[in-house]
């Protein structure tokens, strides 16, 4: 079956709060812990999380123009480029602010954020198309659920840190991966196809899914559900998932927690899928 609209527009209050009750629990050692967003610490990956739902209210619900680029911004190199500027700009200024300043912001922000959200149309145009899902025009829903998935697993990198388990509600999880799976067809453009060539991906776990990615004329598909007798199978777990699609799975580590079957060569261009722009 085609890929649904997934709705992520009721999630981002529960998962802020969530993410924002945790960081009033942490003490200071925690709060300076290093993630696997190097060379981020916990303080820094709750600045971005400010910072993000910033820049989104500003842009998206207030209609200021995101200020022009130094160069070019037309390849996705580019567009890192420019990302990571702003982003370590931001970190750099609110390293100092207290832990108590800055979760007192991400409780406000994020409450804007989802109130915003809350309101929103999934059907309008995108403000930002996914360049990582290789669109140049989205429609909203994806847009708005790349910023979920963003939530999500910058607050799964402050959980890890701290030792404070996975997220309560694997619903949550369910949505990321939904939204993250739209790289594949994009990651897999430049692989030669066939007729009747397809891989199925299984994701384990209890927020686990099955799509199957396969070669349709000049191009490859997803859709949910399974396929049997395809050319290749990859099964991970939910846990491992999340890490391979948000870059934070070593290449050795998705060899190990990947497994698959068959045609190993059709595997391996989904062990390099990235969610995020790298």
């Amino acid at each position: 079956m085609p890929l649904p609209v997934v709705d992520t527009l009721p999630l981002f209050r529960p998962l802020c709060r969530e993410i924002v009750g945790l960081l009033r629990t942490l003490s200071p050692d925690e709060w300076n812990r290093p993630t696997v967003a190097v060379p981020w610490r916990v303080r820094d990956v709750a600045a971005h999380l400010i910072d993000t739902a910033l820049r989104r209210l500003s842009y998206h619900r207030d209609g200021r123009m995101p200020p022009a680029a130094s160069g070019s911004v037309e390849t996705d190199r580019s567009l890192l480029a420019v990302i990571n500027d702003l982003n370590a700009t931001w970190v750099h200024v609110a390293d100092r602010l207290s832990s108590r300043v800055l979760t007192d912001l991400y409780d406000r922000v994020s409450d804007d954020l989802a109130d915003f959200f809350e309101g929103s149309s999934l059907d309008a145009s995108a403000l930002f198309p996914v360049s990582w899902a290789g669109e140049t025009a989205s429609t909203a829903w994806l847009d708005i659920g790349r910023e979920f998935t963003e939530v999500w697993h910058h607050g799964a990198q402050i959980r890890e840190a701290v030792g404070a388990g996975p997220f309560s509600d694997a619903r949550w999880l369910h949505a990321v991966l939904s939204i993250a799976v739209h790289v594949l067809p994009h990651a897999y453009g430049d692989v030669p196809g066939g007729s009747g060539l397809s891989l199925v991906i299984e994701i384990t776990g209890s927020a686990g899914g099955t799509w199957t990615l396969t070669h349709q004329g000049q191009r490859w598909e997803i859709d949910e559900g399974d396929c049997p007798g395809a050319t290749a199978r990859a099964t991970m777990a939910d846990d491992t998932a999340w890490r391979l699609f948000f870059n934070a799975l070593s290449s050795s580590a998705a060899e190990r927690l990947v497994r698959t079957e068959g045609a190993a060569a059709l595997v391996r261009p989904l062990l390099r899928a990235r969610s995020v722009i790298v």
